[in-house]
């Protein structure tokens, strides 16, 4: 009798850790996939830059530090996707491409705000449609960063959380990485001045 006992005990035992796993293994997955939507959403705006920048050139021709500075920006975000894209389980990865992102927002800003000097620029068809696409993009990254924070903070959570911290240890579980905005002008609002 004792003998089955100890029988039940063990196998109730060990569905609850096979539980366990299985529930760090789907929000593993459910945070890698919401990452996905996000490379997604980012592989669009860097094809977007190039375009822009060559239409910017025309009219910005005295603006050359500028125009490379954007490029240089996206090519090092494109490497550090890649990067992220193969292993978005490495936090590394992921706030390497996160310091990338906040080079590429900065430089399209300087681009942006160089623009306003040249209506000609502004004007330009080309400029206004890769304006409209870009902005429309980064919409939808942000609703997909918002997607994938929320995917990590669950897994984080549960893998934290006693007793599947346990098992998230022995089964190296570790822990993921957020896409923060770490830009404080980033999270400031949007001053609008009509006067």
């Amino acid at each position: 009798m004792e003998f089955w006992i100890g029988v039940a005990v063990l196998v109730g035992l060990a569905f609850f850790v096979i539980g366990i796993y299985n529930r760090l293994v789907a929000a593993r997955n459910r945070y890698k996939n919401a990452f996905a939507q996000i490379d997604v959403q980012l592989t669009r705006r860097y094809d977007l830059i190039p375009n822009l920048v060559e239409v910017a050139k025309k009219y910005m021709a005295h603006e050359r530090e500028t125009l490379e500075a954007v490029i240089q920006a996206r090519n090092g975000a494109v490497s550090q996707l890649k990067a992220a894209s193969n292993d978005p389980t490495d936090p590394e990865a992921v706030k390497r491409l996160n310091q990338a992102e906040q080079g590429v927002a900065g430089a399209l800003g300087r681009l942006f705000a160089l623009s306003e000097n040249y209506p000609d620029l502004k004007a330009n068809e080309n400029m206004m449609q890769l304006t409209e696409e870009l902005t429309t993009t980064e919409n939808k990254i942000a609703f997909a960063r918002q997607a994938y924070n929320d995917s990590v903070m669950n897994y984080n959570i549960l893998r934290e959380s006693f007793p599947n911290n346990i098992i998230a240890g022995m089964f190296n579980f570790n822990p993921a990485q957020l896409l923060e905005i770490e830009d404080p002008a980033k999270r400031e609002n949007v001053k609008v001045d009509f006067g």
